[in-house]
């Protein structure tokens, strides 16, 4: 276990191991380094008898903002994919499903911003438990494509899912328990001290009877498809990406924070949401 500069680890309570991703100034985005770290800490937690449950959390004003649009992403990637057209997609939702897959409990400590690649990481884990306030969104779908880890219909029904597709509109954390994209919010002071009391109670279960539960649940729905659905998503992403609306904004991306801010802002500005939301709104 190591914690690095990026990704602090604590063992809060017995048996719970607890990740914070530690990039504050630039909301948790995802780059390879820290995903990397991620997916390296639960294997080690998975392999660790005195892990039973671990909790994933972000440092900073939010849980996380997303894929780190400023980086390199297709270099330095922490485990290989088969290449192809467009393979950030499959990709990364591989890595969604090595966390489904681990034998242990994963917990989501949502606060904050959890949009794009930071609500598909919070999808990954088991359980998910909100702020009151938080705001879970997919806003790429407004001018880039489509989720690449497409869950929402799974989780959150039809309609829910196409207004937010459509829109690239957020829900809250109130929204998001109700809908069932995360079992229970909080308001955001009590969240942390709840997530701990919860997965105090998951700790007691014994490892080796908890991974049967877990999967239990999981094969339940892949018998219902949602592994292949998943999967079967990518494919549209890539095809978005072809695109010529997408084509045309994706060009202007320069791997510097200037850049990548100016084309949120245009991606949002006409919804005055997000970073673009007016005071008092």
């Amino acid at each position: 276990m190591a914690t690095t500069d990026i990704l602090l680890i604590d063992n809060p309570l017995p048996g719970v191991r607890r990740l914070t991703m530690n990039r504050p100034e630039k909301r948790n985005a995802l780059n390879n380094a820290l995903r990397g770290a991620i997916f390296s800490s639960l294997m080690d937690a998975d392999r660790d008898d005195a892990v039973r449950v671990t909790i994933i959390r972000g440092a900073g004003p939010a849980f996380s903002a997303g894929y780190d649009l400023s980086a390199n992403n297709a270099e330095g990637q922490p485990y290989y994919t088969a290449q192809g057209t467009m393979p950030w997609s499959r990709h990364v939702v591989e890595g969604w499903f090595r966390m489904w897959d681990l034998a242990k409990p994963v917990i989501a400590q949502v606060h904050g911003y959890c949009l794009a690649g930071g609500s598909e990481l919070a999808t990954a884990c088991d359980l998910v438990y909100v702020a009151d306030d938080a705001q879970i969104g997919y806003p790429p779908t407004r001018l880039m494509s489509p989720p690449d880890m497409q869950f929402h219909p799974w989780l959150l029904g039809m309609r829910r899912a196409m207004e937010m597709y459509l829109t690239g509109d957020a829900i809250s954390g109130i929204e998001a328990a109700q809908d069932g994209f995360a079992n229970r919010a909080f308001p955001a002071e009590q969240l942390e001290q709840e997530v701990l009391k919860i997965a105090e109670r998951v700790a007691k279960v014994p490892a080796d009877l908890q991974q049967i539960n877990k999967r239990s649940v999981h094969r339940a729905m892949e018998f219902m498809g949602m592994r292949e659905g998943l999967r079967a998503g990518t494919e549209l992403q890539a095809l978005a990406f072809c695109t010529e609306s997408s084509q045309a904004y994706r060009r202007q991306f320069k791997r510097d924070g200037g850049s990548v801010r100016t084309l949120l802002s245009q991606r949002d500005a006409p919804f005055q949401d997000y970073r673009e939301r007016q005071d008092g709104d």
